[in-house]
C-alpha cells in the first residue's frame, strides 16, 4: 500500500519536476531570434528592385532629360557612382552607419564587414524576428548607392568625370553616413532618439541629395548658354521609361524598408501606389491650368515627386493620407522646378533640388501630420501633431545644414584636386565624346 502511494506521488510530481527543469531550456529556445524565409525572400527582392530603380531606372530618367551629346556621360555617372558607393559601403560605410553607440556616427568595428557571416543576424521591427545580416547589408548598400547617383543630375553636362567620383566618395563619407546613423540607427541615433519619423529616406536620401545637388549647381556654375540657348530633353521616351522603372522599383525602396513581409509592408506598398498616382494627376492638372496642356514630361516628373513625398511617410500614414501627401508634394515640386528655381538662379540641370529636395521636405513635414491616428495614421495614443511637426522640422533642418556644409567643403576639395568643370571646348562638343570617347547615336 505504501509503495502504491509512493508511485502515485511520483506520477503526480514527476511531470511538474520535468517541466521545472526544462523551463530554462524552453525559455532559452524561445529567445533565439527567428529568421523567416518569406522575409528573406522579400528583402532580397526589394534589394533587386532598388537596383532596378538606379540602373536602368534613374539612368534612363536622367539620360532622356539631357541633350543627345551628353546622354552617355549621365548614364556613366549614375552607374559608376552607384558602383563606387556599393564598394565603399562594404569597406566602411555599413560599420559607420549601423554599428557603435554614437549619437552622430558609428565606429569601424565592422570595417570590411569584419565579423559579418552567414550566421550573424540583423534586427527587424518585430522583437525576436531577424534577417541574415548579409541581406540587410545588401539592402542598405543600394540605398547609399542611389542617393549618391541622384546628385549627378544637378551638375549634368559640365562636370569632370573624375571630379564626380571624388565628390561622391567625400559626400558619402561625411554627409550620407552621419545622417543615416542619426535617423535610422535607433535608439542610439540622435534623430531617431528624438522621435523623428523617416520610414524610407525622406531626410537620409532625398533632402540630403537635393541639398548637395543645389550646392553643386552653384559651385560648378551654369551650363554654357544657360538661359540663352535651348536645352530641351533629347528623348522624353527615355525619361518616361525611366520614371516607370523608378515607380516599380520604389516598391522595394519603400515596402522593403519594413524589413518584413507582413501588413507593414502592405501598408507601405499601397501608400506608394496611391501617392504616386495622385501626384501624376496633380502635376498634370497644374500644367493644364497654367500652360493649357498636360505633358508627358510633367507626368513623369509628377510620378517622381509623389514617390519622393511619400517615402518618409509610407509606413506610418493611411492610404487617404498618402493620397494627400502625394498630391501636395507634386504641386510643391511644380513650384520648385519653376518659380523657386528662378528665384535661386541656379542651373540645377535635372531639378534634383526642385523635386527631391522640395518633395523630401514636404513629405517629411507632412509625415508629422498624417501619422496621427485621427487622420488614419499609425501613431500611438496621445500622438501630438504639433510636437511631431517640431521633431520633423528638426530633422529637416539638421539634414539641410549638415549636407549643405559638407557639400560646400567637398566641392572645394574636388576643385583643388581635379577642378570641377570640363574645358570650354569639351563642354561645347559634348561629354560623351570628350570624356568617354563614345557617342550615343551614330551621325
Amino acid at each position: 500500500m505504501k509503495d502504491l502511494k509512493l508511485f502515485r506521488g511520483i506520477r503526480t510530481w514527476l511531470p511538474l519536476l520535468v517541466l521545472g527543469l526544462a523551463a530554462p531550456l524552453l525559455h532559452a529556445e524561445a529567445a533565439v531570434p527567428v529568421v523567416d524565409k518569406g522575409d528573406v525572400a522579400w528583402m532580397l527582392t526589394s534589394t533587386l528592385l532598388v537596383l532596378l530603380m538606379t540602373v536602368p531606372g534613374l539612368a534612363l530618367f536622367y539620360g532622356g532629360l539631357v541633350r543627345s551629346k551628353n546622354v552617355l556621360s549621365v548614364l556613366m555617372q549614375v552607374m559608376t557612382v552607384f558602383s563606387l558607393l556599393l564598394l565603399l559601403w562594404v569597406a566602411y560605410g555599413y560599420s559607420l552607419a549601423f554599428n557603435g553607440g554614437g549619437a552622430f556616427i558609428g565606429n569601424l568595428d565592422k570595417l570590411f564587414l569584419r565579423g559579418v557571416t552567414k550566421d550573424t543576424l540583423a534586427a527587424t521591427f518585430t522583437p525576436g524576428v531577424s534577417l541574415p545580416e548579409y541581406v540587410f547589408v545588401a539592402f542598405q548598400a543600394t540605398f547609399a548607392g542611389i542617393t549618391g547617383a541622384l546628385i549627378v543630375g544637378s551638375f549634368a553636362e559640365r562636370m569632370r568625370f573624375r571630379a564626380v567620383l571624388l565628390f561622391a566618395a567625400l559626400w558619402f563619407t561625411f554627409a550620407y553616413l552621419p545622417i543615416a546613423h542619426m535617423v535610422w540607427y535607433g535608439p542610439d541615433g540622435y534623430l531617431f532618439a528624438k522621435g523623428a519619423l523617416d520610414f524610407a529616406g525622406g531626410t537620409v536620401v532625398h533632402i540630403n541629395a537635393g541639398v548637395a545637388g543645389l550646392v553643386g549647381a552653384y559651385l560648378v556654375g551654369p551650363r554654357l548658354g544657360f538661359g540663352r540657348e535651348p536645352m530641351k530633353p533629347h528623348n522624353v521616351t527615355f525619361t518616361m521609361v525611366g520614371a516607370a522603372l523608378l515607380w516599380v522599383g520604389w516598391f522595394g525602396f519603400n515596402a522593403g524598408s519594413n524589413l518584413e513581409a507582413n501588413a507593414g509592408a502592405a501598408l507601405a506598398f499601397i501608400n506608394t501606389l496611391l501617392a504616386t498616382a495622385a501626384a501624376v494627376l496633380a502635376w498634370l492638372a497644374v500644367e493644364a491650368i497654367v500652360r493649357g496642356h498636360a505633358s508627358m514630361l510633367g507626368g513623369a516628373s509628377g510620378a517622381v515627386a509623389g514617390l519622393v513625398g511619400i517615402t518618409p511617410a509610407c509606413g506610418t500614414v493611411g492610404p487617404l493620407g498618402a493620397i494627400v501627401i502625394g498630391a501636395l508634394a507634386s504641386v510643391c515640386c511644380v513650384w520648385g522646378v519653376t518659380g523657386l528655381k528662378k528665384l535661386l538662379h541656379a542651373d540645377d540641370a535635372l531639378d534634383v533640388f526642385g523635386v527631391h529636395g522640395i518633395g523630401g521636405i514636404v513629405g517629411a513635414l507632412l509625415t508629422g501630420v498624417f501619422t496621427a491616428p485621427a487622420l488614419g495614421g499609425t501613431g500611438a495614443a496621445g500622438f501630438s501633431i504639433g510636437h511631431q511637426l517640431g521633431v520633423q522640422a528638426l530633422g529637416v533642418g539638421i539634414t539641410v545644414l549638415w549636407s549643405g556644409v559638407v557639400s560646400v567643403l567637398a566641392y572645394l576639395v574636388v576643385k583643388a584636386v581635379f577642378g570641377l568643370r570640363v574645358p570650354y571646348e569639351a563642354e561645347r562638343e559634348g561629354l560623351d565624346i570628350t570624356s568617354h570617347g563614345e557617342s550615343a547615336y551614330d551621325a
